[in-house]
């Protein structure tokens, strides 16, 4: 097995879809949630139709109290507001998917910085990437909490996958067992700089360039009023056809992750998404999201049930995506 990062099919697929493309609509499912055990089976059949389909959807009813989340946006900019040289205390070490980055991430669609700072929680490699606690009292069990509920409700819909997939239902949350030492799954809080002051030209970056995520499933948290995200079917990668995705209160945006693509033996679809810049007559402004990355446990051997690809742990596939992703291509 090559240890080469841009010798996976996931990397060749995203370094060709750096354009700007066109914008077109398209339906974005809404699943509803409520009930879920009594509902199980008729939510996993919706979950599989979308998921085999676009590869993103939303879901409501998804038992994370609208509170618990405007509390972590409130969290995310206590962080986010602390002096440079504070966050910097807490910097991402290299190769480590955890910590404080500013502008690192070079998408290989691109070839050039995203227009955003971020800081990840990875619960097994957080040791000495906590800020102090008297720089920012009660952040790390606010954040914490924050990690557990968006990893239950992962679980749910995972569950459901499993089950279409030939597993049993618990499998995935096997595979994702927070109590492990080689757990990755991460907390995300995302910051894209202000637009208010920039000049012409830097509106012809992105402030996220077009990407699949590395994961199984992302769970994806964002502001009403505080747009940009634009998702493309993976299996549409060559049409350069845009649909955007507007922030709703209730309704949290999910896509299926290239982990799951390549564990599910490509039956279930990874979604490529990107960050526009605002356009005029747009909020410009200062932007947070919060998504949170099931990304199954280091020492998980990935192997589909229909043997497509040669089983891979989870953590080498993770360790070749992020290499990729945080270093300047050549």
């Amino acid at each position: 097995m090559t240890k080469d990062p841009y010798a996976l099919a996931e990397l060749t697929r995203e370094s060709t879809i750096g354009g700007d493309g066109t914008d077109i609509a398209r339906d974005v499912p809404v699943i509803d949630l409520s009930d879920f055990e009594t509902r199980k089976a008729e939510i996993a059949e919706a979950l599989w139709e979308a998921a085999t389909g676009s590869g993103f959807f939303q879901v409501t009813n998804h038992g994370i109290p609208e509170a618990e989340i405007e509390a972590a946006f409130d969290t995310a900019w206590d962080f986010f507001n602390l002096p440079q040289e504070v966050k910097a205390t807490v910097a991402m070490p290299k190769g480590v998917n955890a910590g404080w980055e500013f502008k690192a991430q070079v998408r290989p669609s691109t070839g050039t910085p995203d227009n955003k700072e971020s800081y990840q929680i990875t619960l097994p490699k957080m040791d000495g990437l906590w800020p102090a606690e008297t720089a920012l009292p009660g952040f790390r069990d606010r954040a914490l909490r924050f990690e557990r509920l968006n990893w239950e409700l992962g679980m749910r819909i995972l569950s459901c996958f499993a089950l279409k997939l030939g597993f049993d239902e618990d499998f995935f949350t096997r595979a994702h067992d927070r109590a492990s030492p080689q757990y990755q799954s991460t907390l995300r809080l995302l910051h894209y700089m202000s637009m208010e002051e920039a000049k012409p030209e830097d509106f012809t970056f992105w402030r996220a360039g077009a990407h699949s995520d590395f994961d199984c499933l992302t769970i994806l948290h964002q502001k009403e009023g505080e747009g940009g995200l634009q998702v493309c079917p993976g299996k549409d990668a060559e049409s350069g056809a845009w649909t955007e995705v507007p922030p709703k209160a209730g309704h949290i945006t999910c896509n299926i992750g290239d982990m799951l693509m390549r564990w599910s033996d490509d039956q279930l679809q990874s979604t490529l998404h990107r960050v526009r810049m605002p356009r005029e007559g747009e909020y410009m402004g200062r932007r947070l999201s919060l998504p949170f990355f099931c990304q199954a446990n280091r020492d998980v051997l990935m192997e589909g049930p229909l043997g497509k690809y040669p089983p891979m742990t989870a953590g080498d596939y993770l360790d070749m995506r992020i290499k990729a992703n945080f270093a300047r291509k050549g």
